[in-house]
C-alpha cells in the first residue's frame, strides 16, 4: 500500500482513468461489432455514421492510435459497401 500522500493520490486518479478507458473501449467495441454484423442497407448506413464518429472522437481524445482508427473505419467502409453490390 502506498505511503505517501502524492501515490494515494495516483491510485485514485488511476482507478478513475482505468473505469473511464473501460467504459470507453467497451462502447467502441460493441458500436463496430454492431454495424459489422448489420445486413440491411439504411441500417447499416446508420450504424456506419454512429461507428465513424466515435472512432474520430477517440482518436481525437488520445484513446486509440489515428492508425487503428483508420483501420476501424477501412474494414467498416468494406462492409458497407458489399452491402450495396450485393443487393
Amino acid at each position: 500500500m502506498a505511503s505517501h500522500k502524492s501515490a494515494k493520490k495516483r491510485i485514485r486518479t488511476n482507478a478513475r482513468k482505468r473505469a473511464v478507458n473501460t467504459i470507453a473501449s467497451s462502447r467502441i467495441k460493441t458500436t463496430v461489432k454492431k454495424a459489422m454484423a448489420a445486413s440491411e442497407k439504411e441500417a447499416a448506413e446508420k450504424l456506419y455514421k454512429d461507428a465513424v464518429a466515435l472512432l474520430d472522437k477517440s482518436a481525437a481524445k488520445g484513446q486509440l492510435h489515428s492508425n487503428t482508427v483508420s483501420r476501424k473505419k477501412a474494414a467498416l467502409t468494406r462492409h458497407l459497401n458489399s452491402l450495396s453490390a450485393a443487393k
